[in-house]
């Protein structure tokens, strides 16, 4: 039996990372670990283990207070839109002090650096203000949210920033496997751009380790895996699965265009200076106004059949580095443990578990 770790709550255990956490935590290393989610139908996977587990918004002080009780380090591992993942550090952050948490691990992305970054990016390079894409920009101010509670508050802060995280349940893969069954699957310039992938049980290590290792208070680190396959042969793992051909999907063009309307609002509404100005107004006017704010969305339109690429997709398409995690070696020391064919079989495997007509296994 692995030696009892510290008493960790992970808060958004309902979803894909969360509840491998859980899992990870609970059975393969038998730490006292409480899944925290909103709902009670997100601790569903969770009550296999017969755990304290808790429900709690991210943005409720009171009861995420509550629900931290007892634990001497907790994980904000809470996905959705810009509001919520700037909103939720604060409260969450907040909540573990008053709880008496020791340590906070933030699950941010490496998307704060683009999903195309430049040659030698590591944490020490700028992060780009001129993104376009608004989980990005969000991720980047959500850190900045909790390093800045991190310098005047009790509970230390670590970052980190895993790339595209793939394995069982993943939306990467389930979402590629409808997009391929569904003939909406395609590749930017034939998928040549290399795929920052990280299997989600060694974001769970990188975890263990951020939660464990002294000394690394107020740092970030980026995470990720030796074998950095191209976006063709990452789709192709699927594909075969799935008794398809890999030379069948069609390769796309996407030319960018000067940003929209709505993208420069979601920009200049996640810059700092404004941030700063909302945060310096009463409770009540910065809750009506992000009220208005969602209300005045404009409906999704529908996507047209057929293979479509967008933004995001051309921008991973075509990434031709990843960022440098040789930080997260040498001060962590975090190295993969999972094996990348075992990582493919047990996805493999589960896709056939959920239903999907898996040929190859």
């Amino acid at each position: 039996m692995a030696d009892l770790g510290p008493r960790i709550a992970v808060v958004g255990a309902g979803g894909f990372v969360g509840n491998r956490m859980v899992e990870v935590l609970n059975l393969d290393l038998r730490w006292p670990v409480r899944p925290v989610a909103r709902r009670a139908s997100g601790l569903a996977l969770a009550a296999r283990f017969a755990l304290d587990g808790r429900v709690a918004n991210a943005m409720d002080h009171q009861r995420l207070k509550e629900a931290l009780d007892g634990c001497e380090v907790v994980v904000h591992a809470v996905a959705g839109d810009s509001a919520t993942i700037i909103g939720s550090v604060e409260p969450v952050y907040t909540a573990a002090a008053a709880a008496g948490c020791r340590r906070l691990v933030y699950l941010s992305s490496a998307m704060v650096h683009g999903q195309s970054p430049t040659a030698g990016t590591d944490e020490g390079s700028p992060l780009p203000r001129d993104q376009r894409l608004p989980y990005n920009l969000a991720k980047r101010e959500a850190e900045r949210r909790l390093f800045k509670l991190a310098e005047r508050g009790k509970v230390e802060a670590v970052a980190l920033r895993p790339g595209i995280v793939w394995g069982p349940r993943s939306q990467w893969i389930g979402g590629l496997a409808d997009a391929l069954l569904g003939g909406r699957a395609g590749l930017v310039d034939a998928g040549r751009g290399v795929c920052n992938a990280i299997h989600v049980d060694n974001v769970v290590h990188a975890v263990r380790l951020a939660a464990t290792v002294p000394g690394v208070a107020g740092e970030a680190f980026l995470i990720g895996e030796h074998e950095t396959p191209s976006w063709r042969t990452f789709t192709a793992r699927v594909a075969t699965a799935l008794g398809m051909s890999i030379e069948a999907i069609p390769t796309l063009d996407f030319e960018q265009t000067p940003p929209t309307l709505q993208e420069r609002v979601d920009g200049w509404r996640q810059s700092r200076s404004v941030q700063r100005a909302l945060e310096s107004l009463p409770r009540p006017l910065r809750m009506g106004l992000a009220a208005a704010w969602a209300a005045s969305g404009a409906l999704p339109q529908a996507r047209p059949p057929g293979p479509q690429a967008d933004l995001e997709m051309a921008l991973l398409h075509r990434a031709t580095h990843v960022p440098n995690w040789e930080k997260a070696r040498r001060v962590l020391g975090y190295e993969p443990i999972m094996p990348t064919d075992e990582g493919w079989r047990r996805t493999i495997a589960w896709l056939a578990f959920a239903g999907y007509p898996v040929t190859v296994t």
